[in-house]
């Protein structure tokens, strides 16, 4: 399984981090005047971009709020596990409405993040898809009233 939290670094020079701060700020910036931030051609921002991509240090998506596209409900769900986690991860994952899974140190051991159309549908979702899991021994909900802060813009080391 793929974990970007014990990933070393990647070995990024000057250009890419200016590359992938300049995208975090905008994902829309296009590739001549990405160049003309780092001293590059187009050509040389784009095969610097994709490399990025191709690593798996960079993906562009545009990031959407699920509260204002007919999600009603939304959650974070504090599980419990026995077992592998790895395994409980992988199949939690694997559900629709499950947006965000994370190996966590604490009360829980793993955090998931789910978007729901209502009140019944997250009870269903948690209820009916997440309990019965093999190895989900508790999972606390704690439904979302809103989103005020979501940052993408860290920068780059």
């Amino acid at each position: 399984m793929h974990d970007p939290l014990r990933d070393t670094p990647d070995d990024l020079d000057d250009i890419d981090r200016a590359l992938l701060t300049a995208l975090q700020e905008d994902g829309r910036l296009g590739y001549a005047e990405l160049g003309q931030l780092v001293g590059l051609t187009a050509g040389g921002a784009r095969k610097r971009v994709m490399r990025l991509e191709d690593r798996g240090t960079l993906q562009i998506v545009g990031v959407t709020n699920p509260l204002r596209l007919g999600y009603r409900s939304m959650a974070m769900v504090g599980v419990v596990a026995d077992g592998d986690l790895e395994v409980v991860a992988e199949a939690l994952s694997e559900i629709e409405n499950v947006i965000y899974v994370v190996l966590a140190a604490g009360r829980y051991d793993l955090l998931v993040e789910v978007i729901a159309e209502d009140q019944e549908a997250l009870f269903e979702l948690i209820n009916r898809r997440i309990r019965p899991i093999p190895g989900v021994s508790r999972a606390e909900t704690f439904t979302y009233y809103g989103i005020r802060t979501h940052r993408f813009g860290w920068g780059a080391r």
